[in-house]
């Protein structure tokens, strides 16, 4: 199989040859004319300066080069990343997992349909799943299209500047953290996708309806396309991901469905790693550029954290996010207060507290960071202790979901 170098020129040179046939041909007149008939004095150009015209050039290393070349927003923030490429390398071996059969994979949460049981044991599987009530069940749901957007997802990482794969098998550090962390991820949306088909109470057409306009509208967490950003984002939303599978697997589990706490925890532990690397990424970043990691950090924080979800619907509600949200609040899976603590623990990780050689503006983001934890958090109880007052002596108003053919939560 050609490698990835060979096969770019290769495509490049053929390029040329096509240009070539509108080389210029000598007339005897001594001027240059070509098949689209654009006559050209050698006497002006030459054949090199005809080549930088044409963008044509017959040297492998530079044509190789002209694919991976670019003019960056943040080149000071690119020179960050490249330092720091040899952590992600060593993170795609010490954090991801192996792949093929030393992986984990979705068949290994979920009935064997070829054995000769398959008919009991996908029984077994779906009586255990009827424990699971209608909210937990939309909160599932809403977790599972989630991941499935993934495609976004992998985009966006190929937004940040000098962290992209632009061959789409380039051997950089920062594409193989890419492609290995999407193959990992690709796997949650598989499992809790083929778990609620078995489970039977959802409709499942409705649900795939949902992640195709999911995956169709995009996502725009505001990262500029800026790496810092990026990294800012995905040590927030990792870690975010993690709390909400953690507490949909408990709850299950109360329910009495140890199924599906299994695949939650599983998920859950796959989304910590991930974590882990990206507020590393950060932490290298704060290192090498202090001040400029704390103007992104305290911007981004002034914007909130945008949910990868935020765009979802069914065709027909336009609230779908919105309702999906004000079911997981209620049941605690993932609150504001876990918003407050998910900031609490990133400044704690960087050691906000700490950090030297700060400029007087870096300064003030710093304190601004530091007292935001608690200033979101006193927001969120306030918020919530509102909203308990106020619903007291009223039942909550379930909403009509899609997902479970209508029925509400």
């Amino acid at each position: 199989m050609p490698s990835p170098r060979s096969f770019a020129i290769g495509t490049i040179l053929a390029s040329a040859a096509s240009v070539a046939a509108f080389a210029p041909s000598t007339t005897s007149n001594s001027r240059v004319s070509s098949s689209l008939n654009v006559v050209t004095d050698p006497s002006v150009v030459t054949k090199k300066e005809y080549q930088d015209i044409c963008g044509v050039s017959f040297d492998e290393d530079t044509l190789f080069k002209r694919l991976e070349s670019t003019n960056y927003l943040y080149p000071k923030h690119v020179e960050v990343i490249q330092d720091i490429a040899p952590i992600a390398g060593a993170m795609v071996d010490e954090v991801l997992l192996e792949t093929g059969e030393k992986s984990w994979q979705p068949q290994d949460f979920l009935p064997d349909t070829s054995s000769d049981a398959w008919l009991e044991n996908i029984k077994e599987y779906r009586e255990m799943a009827q424990g699971v009530p209608d909210d937990l069940l939309i909160v599932l749901i809403g977790d599972m299209v989630t991941e499935e957007a993934l495609p976004t997802y992998q985009t966006l990482l190929n937004t940040f500047e000098g962290c992209d794969d632009p061959t789409g098998t380039s051997e950089s550090a920062w594409a193989r953290w890419s492609r290995g962390w999407t193959s990992e991820e690709n796997r949650h949306g598989d499992l809790l996708n083929k778990y609620l088909f078995l489970q039977g109470k959802c409709d499942m057409r409705s649900v795939e309806v949902t992640i195709q306009h999911l995956i169709t509208s995009g996502f725009n967490p505001g990262a500029k396309k800026d790496p810092y950003r990026g990294f800012v984002y995905t040590s927030f939303q990792e870690r975010a991901t993690k709390i909400s599978h953690g507490n949909v697997g408990k709850i299950a589990r109360g329910h009495g469905e140890k199924n599906l706490a299994k695949i939650c925890a599983q998920i859950a532990g796959d989304e910590g790693r991930h974590e882990k690397a990206y507020q590393q990424f950060s932490e290298e970043i704060l290192k090498r550029d202090p001040n400029g990691f704390m103007s992104v950090y305290g911007d981004m924080m002034r914007g909130m954290i945008s949910m990868p979800a935020e765009e979802m619907t069914d065709g027909v509600n336009p609230n779908l996010y919105a309702d999906f949200s004000g079911v997981a609040q209620r049941l605690g899976v993932y609150t504001a207060i876990d918003y407050a603590d998910i900031l609490e623990h990133l400044n704690r990780r960087w050691s906000l507290d700490s950090v030297d050689g700060l400029s007087a503006d870096a300064e003030k983001e710093r304190d601004y960071l530091c007292k935001l934890p608690e200033r979101f958090r006193k927001l969120a109880e306030r918020s919530m202790n509102k909203k308990k007052k106020a619903t007291e002596d009223v039942v909550d108003e379930k909403k009509a979901f899609s997902w479970i053919f209508g029925r509400t939560a």
